[in-house]
């Protein structure tokens, strides 16, 4: 994707969101996100979509190994968290004093 045309996402890196959809799906439970990769449209969510790697050996690592780590997954399937309701919620953005804030629809409150 072209750097002008960069999509904007609702989602920032340290929100607390819910999974919607997928093998961890949870609407009760919010977790953490980790990194948002906005050019290929994916998330690293904290505890979610955990994958086995298998490491060759190296200098840090001598002995080599299977780790177990998160794997992005796709932003539309996760949505954010709002506190003061306890619930996932939409977003919409409005424009004060110059610059954009995240408003939840649920409760109207400006989220951080």
């Amino acid at each position: 994707m072209k750097k002008r045309f960069q999509p904007k996402f609702n989602i920032k890196k340290g929100d607390n969101v819910v999974v919607v959809t997928g093998d961890d799906k949870d609407r009760s439970k919010p977790r953490t996100v980790v990194a948002v990769y906005p050019q290929k449209g994916r998330v690293l969510v904290e505890g979610v979509n955990i994958i086995t790697k298998h490491l060759k050996p190296n200098a840090q690592n001598p002995q080599g190994g299977i780790v177990k780590q998160e794997a992005p997954i796709n932003i539309s399937n996760v949505m954010l968290w709002d506190a003061k309701t306890k619930q996932p919620t939409r977003i919409k953005r409005e424009r004060k004093e110059g610059s954009f804030v995240r408003i939840s629809k649920k409760s109207g409150e400006v989220i951080k």
